[in-house]
């Protein structure tokens, strides 16, 4: 059984039963964020024209349509994810884009040395056995291969996963786990992605902290992405009551945010990347 950390004990299973058609669309129009930085990631992997790439979390496909690109004409990238909802919307982006269904854990579909790059994009804080997750990986990998991955940074949470949690103790809801569905169940720090990494039997780690800042419309806008983000499980475990009473209060501290130029919030990642020996 994978070992926890302090962390990761005190969050909940996410489930992936709470997807939903609505979400999975939701998620493919409000998903810039994660697509804008996912570019960042891409851009220190380098792809190059006729390489194979492996999209492990691909979602719905929008990073995956784009390194497709960078790899055309004669590459690849072949996306796995394990929602079936977002992988029918992923498999209609790019005729050199195919996706199906599967776990970061489990990459048996794919042979030994079968992929010049692989990368996971905000998809790693969900991934529970990261070990086994980057060894699998690795094999997949050629000798040279690159690897890339992020993660929420478990040093400093996002912005608005504090404002949630401000809320659910100012609405007596403190022992609710919905903060927890932020998208960062099971993040890490720089020094415990960097161990995880060189444990798995990667080389030439290289871990940086990232910050980047979002244009929020209002609370409707947030929690539609994160509920998205979540596929469901965002205050899933609050009564719709509670619920409505955590978007009012919500609803008040981002428009006590608001500037002359919107509502700005911070959301803080550690990206690595590694290569294969």
């Amino acid at each position: 059984m994978t070992q926890l950390s302090a962390t990761e004990s005190h969050a909940r299973n996410v489930s992936l039963e709470l997807d939903s058609p609505e979400l999975a669309t939701t998620y493919d129009v409000t998903s810039t964020r994660q697509f804008d930085h996912g570019k960042v990631l891409i851009a220190a992997l380098a792809p190059k024209p006729g390489e194979r790439a492996l999209d492990i979390g691909c979602g719905t496909g929008r990073l995956g349509e784009y390194v497709a690109n960078l790899v055309a004409p004669s590459g690849e990238v072949i996306g796995v994810d394990p929602l079936p909802l977002r992988i029918d919307i992923a498999g209609r982006k790019n005729p050199r884009f195919s996706a199906s269904v599967g776990r970061a854990e489990d990459l048996s579909k794919f042979k030994d040395e079968s992929f010049d790059l692989a990368y996971s994009n905000s998809v790693f804080h969900w991934v529970l056995d990261k070990p086994t997750a980057l060894r699998e990986a690795l094999r997949v990998l050629k000798r040279g291969g690159r690897f890339g991955v992020n993660s929420a940074d478990a040093d400093r949470p996002h912005q608005s996963q504090k404002l949630v949690r401000e809320v659910l103790l100012e609405e007596g809801l403190s022992k609710s786990d919905g903060a927890n569905a932020l998208g960062t169940n099971y993040r890490v720090t720089a020094q415990e992605l960097t161990k995880l990494l060189k444990e798995a039997g990667f080389k030439d780690v290289d871990v940086k902290s990232h910050t980047f800042v979002d244009a929020v419309e209002g609370v409707d806008d947030l929690i539609a992405w994160s509920t998205s983000s979540s596929f469901g499980n965002f205050l899933s475990d609050l009564s719709s009551s509670e619920r409505s009473r955590v978007r009012e209060g919500l609803s008040r501290k981002l428009e006590a945010l608001r500037t002359g130029a919107g509502i700005k919030l911070e959301r803080h990642l550690v990206f690595a990347t590694a290569r294969k020996a």
